[in-house]
Parts: C-alpha cells; sequence; structure tokens
C-alpha cells in the first residue's frame, strides 16, 4: 500500500520529534507540534496504517510512537529536507582545518571536528597507499652503508625505511640513485610500481648495481607490500548521550565492534567517488552495529578518492544535519590536501 502525503508528513513529524526529544510520539503532541491541519483521530488513524506497514512501532503499551528502521529509511530518502551548514559552522570547519601542519594533523583534526559537530562516533580513514601515487623519493645518507628512505605520496602521507648497502657509497651514488628513482617512479600510482622498480634494477649502471637492488627491495616493501591502513577514532563517549530506546539497552557489543580497525575499515573503507552512503540499523553488516546508523562518504584532492570518513550513531540521528556535515567535512578535507 502507498503512503499519501498526508501519512508522509505523519512520518516525518514522529522521526523529527523523536530525534528531538528521546520520546515515544503521541498523536496528541504531533497535533500541538505540527500544522498538519487535521484531527487527532486522523492522526491516530494514520499512524495505525503506519504501523501496520512497518514504518513506527510502539515501544511499550500505552505510550507513543517511535520510527523503525524502515520508517528512517523512507526519511532519508523522501522526507528529509536538506539542512545546510550555517556561515559560522562552515567557517568553523574551514578555519579548525587551515592551521593543520602535516597528514596526521589533518587527520586528528577532522576526526575531532566530525565528531564535535555530529555529536556522534566519527571515524576517517587516513589516505590509502593503495589509491595513492609517488610525489617525491628522498634518499637520506646516514652512513657510507647506510640510507634513509623517504616516501612522499601525493596525498602528503610519508613512509621512512631504512637502507642497509651491500658496499658503501658515495655522495655522487647516492645522487644518481635519487634521480633514477624520481624519474622512473615520481608522479606513478603505487600499484602501478612494480615493473618499473624492476626496471631500475636492470637498467642501472654497473657500479649501481648491488646497490640499486637493495634499494628496490626496500622500495618494494614501501611502494606496494606494506599497505597496512590506518584509522582514526573519536567522539566514543557520545554513544552514551543517549535515551533508553538507543542501542537496545547494551553499548557493549558496539564498543566491541569499534576496537577492531577491520570493522571500521568496511564501515567507512569501502566507498565510491560522489557517493554518500547512509546505512540503517540492520542494512549495516555487522551483527554488532545493527543497532546503529553509519553515514559515510570518501574523500581526497579533486576527484581522487584516498580514504573514507564518517560517523556511527543510534538509528535516531540528525539525518539531515549529520549528511550535510559530513559532506562538508569531506569537501574541506579534500581542498585542504590538494593546497598541500
Amino acid at each position: 500500500m502507498g503512503l499519501d502525503d498526508r501519512k508522509l508528513d505523519v512520518l516525518r513529524a514522529i522521526v523529527e520529534d523523536y530525534v528531538a526529544t528521546q520520546e515515544p510520539v503521541g498523536s496528541k503532541a504531533l497535533v500541538e507540534r505540527h500544522q498538519l491541519g487535521v484531527s487527532p483521530a486522523t492522526v491516530r488513524n494514520d499512524m495505525a496504517v503506519l504501523e501496520e506497514e512497518g514504518y513506527i512501532r510502539q515501544p511499550h503499551t500505552s505510550a507513543g510512537r517511535v520510527p523503525t528502521d524502515r520508517g528512517y529509511r523512507l526519511f532519508v530518502d523522501r522526507l528529509s529536507r536538506v539542512k545546510p551548514l550555517t556561515p559560522a559552522e562552515r567557517r568553523a570547519i574551514e578555519r579548525f582545518l587551515v592551521g593543520a601542519v602535516d597528514l596526521d594533523d589533518v587527520v586528528h583534526r577532522t576526526v575531532r571536528l566530525l565528531a564535535q559537530l555530529t555529536r556522534q562516533v566519527a571515524v576517517v580513514q587516513y589516505p590509502s597507499l593503495a589509491r595513492s601515487s609517488v610525489r617525491h623519493l628522498e634518499l637520506v645518507p646516514i652512513s657510507t652503508t647506510r640510507l634513509m628512505l623517504v616516501m612522499i605520496a601525493d596525498t602528503g602521507r610519508v613512509e621512512q625505511r631504512l637502507v642497509e648497502l651491500p658496499a658503501p657509497a658515495s655522495a655522487d651514488d647516492v645522487i644518481d640513485m635519487r634521480r633514477l628513482v624520481n624519474e622512473r617512479l615520481g608522479g606513478k600510482r603505487l600499484v602501478d610500481t612494480p615493473p618499473l622498480v624492476q626496471a631500475l634494477v636492470e637498467e642501472a649502471p654497473p657500479a649501481l648495481g648491488s646497490a640499486m637492488a637493495t634499494l628496490a627491495t626496500v622500495l618494494l616493501e614501501t611502494l606496494v607490500e606494506r599497505h597496512e591502513e590506518r584509522i582514526a577514532l573519536a567522539g566514543t563517549a557520545n554513544l552514551a548521550r543517549g535515551g533508553l530506546l538507543d542501542f537496545q539497552g547494551s553499548l557493549r557489543p558496539i564498543l566491541e565492534a569499534l576496537e577492531e580497525e577491520v570493522i571500521l575499515l568496511k564501515l567507512i573503507g569501502e566507498v565510491e567517488p560522489n557517493t554518500l552512503q547512509v546505512r540503517i540499523g540492520d542494512e549495516n553488516e555487522i551483527d554488532n552495529l545493527r543497532a546503529t546508523s553509519v553515514v559515510s562518504t570518501g574523500y581526497g584532492p579533486g576527484a581522487t578518492i584516498v580514504g573514507g570518513l564518517g560517523v556511527l550513531g543510534p538509528t535516531r540521528m540528525d539525518y539531515p544535519g549529520t549528511i550535510a556535515t559530513v559532506r562538508a567535512v569531506a569537501r574541506y578535507v579534500g581542498d585542504v590536501l590538494a593546497q598541500n
């Protein structure tokens, strides 16, 4: 059975009131607070239909109604109005992120900012090396047989490795190796580098052959094999702010899930360009998070997606405000990465 506009207005009012008050919503309160233009009896009939269709439920006898996951989904897809950020909120985001001094600072500022603005749990994935390109490779002599290899990605991520050379190398040798690796690998996507590293060894001058072979082993480790993903988390205490009906009375399974980086990566790391995902309740694949909603999107410089970010909270969430905030923060982080 399709829902007419009046019943959709009643559902929207129930969602908005329940999110704001944390209390089940009754027909009398709806009539008093919203200009529905109908009698309490008509609203009660509409609520009965919404309950029968599975959009709202009655948590206790003689109580008001609360939205179900299906009701929230309909609200997000069809009923929620875009809630633009205020100029003050936009300025706060810009000021907070522009002051970052390096990539770690960008990520930590971003995750704190998301948690503060949404009052939910915020999760930010560090730019993924698998999606990054080589901006520059630096070789820093520590001694005649030891070098520090520094790889700087286009996202600002920095990886450092020690290289133990098989024989002493002169300052000129180091300069030549630095030039060769940057000519061959600079600007290339990390996933495309293995054959290029192999070519470096094959094409190196005989005098640099053994040193380049050793360097190539460390390069492959740095560029290809060490793609561990990192996650930043903030705002876990916000989970305790909810009402009795949030999380079905127990935070423990949610807190346990949030301790697993694999789970966090699954929540926000699988993102498509220009796509914002809202997963509500049972739409989450992870059993321990079936009482939560997750709003996530990708971020990166320009059109390039290098990581995901988002927030997790109760299904009783301010979806319009949260969606607007997640989108805006992702856009500003992308701008910061592009500028740096």
